[in-house]
């Protein structure tokens, strides 16, 4: 499927990232089992509220800035670079896809990027060590430097709305697919889980590969248990020897 597909799309979960060291922070025992959400609503209106936020998040980033792109994301940016894959959307926020060599114009972020900080009012962008020194250092929740804004990190929240341009963008590039790889991912997380849906809908090839069973199993034309990074690698060398014997 992979060696005939020149507009595959990549749709990658959490579970490509928990390979590299980053937590499943919807898991069982994760992040937002152990602490209530705190809704966007609640961080626009309360600066206490926006403290906690800020606070949660400086914790969880400490595992994403140590993190490094693994095996998955690597494989992932060669496919892309021989011409097989068009676009990767993701649900992660931990960039490692664009670490891994995939171009930015390429990548989808339905969930934002936690990298870094953009005002809520005229999206100019702010670092995270800048947030962390008005937090920590001035004992003030982060305010825009332009317009004086709220400054959020660039994720999308409990209770705020999908970005439109980037929900846009994800589902061009489904329609254009002739195959749709659903990489660790539960498929439980709407509106994203629709678009392997949407894809198998307009007649592209639809391959799940998760360690567990998830709820589109029963749509897709190829389903794969097993260690994402194993089954990629596999992927790329069977691509390889192909490739070897048609040269020959």
């Amino acid at each position: 499927m992979v060696q005939r597909a020149r507009r595959a799309v990549v749709f990658t979960g959490a579970g490509m990232s928990t390979e590299c060291g980053i937590p499943d922070f919807r898991s069982p025992g994760g992040f937002w089992t152990r602490y209530k959400p705190i809704e966007f609503s609640a961080f626009m209106s309360s600066e206490e509220a926006r403290r906690e936020a800020w606070k949660r998040f400086f914790a969880i980033h400490e595992n994403l800035s140590a993190a490094r792109p693994g095996a998955g994301h690597r494989v992932i940016s060669e496919l892309m670079r021989r011409g097989h894959v068009s676009h990767v959307i993701t649900q992660n926020i931990d960039g490692l896809h664009a670490a891994s060599g995939v171009p930015p114009d390429r990548i989808i972020e339905l969930h934002g990027n936690g990298t870094y900080a953009a005002c809520l009012a005229c999206g100019m962008r702010h670092e995270l060590s800048w947030a962390r020194d008005e937090l920590e250092l001035r004992g003030r929740t982060p305010a825009c430097v332009g317009c004086g804004g709220i400054v959020k990190s660039a994720t999308i929240s409990f209770g705020q709305a999908m970005p439109e341009q980037e929900m846009a963008d994800a589902r061009a590039a489904t329609l254009n697919a002739d195959l749709f790889l659903a990489l660790g991912s539960s498929l439980q997380v709407f509106p994203a889980a629709g678009f392997p849906v949407m894809a198998k809908q307009n007649r592209a090839q639809l391959v799940i590969v998760n360690r567990e069973a998830t709820g589109l199993d029963g749509l897709a034309d190829l389903v794969v248990h097993a260690e994402l990074g194993d089954v990629l690698l596999a992927l790329l060398a069977r691509l390889a020897l192909t490739s070897a014997n048609h040269s020959g």
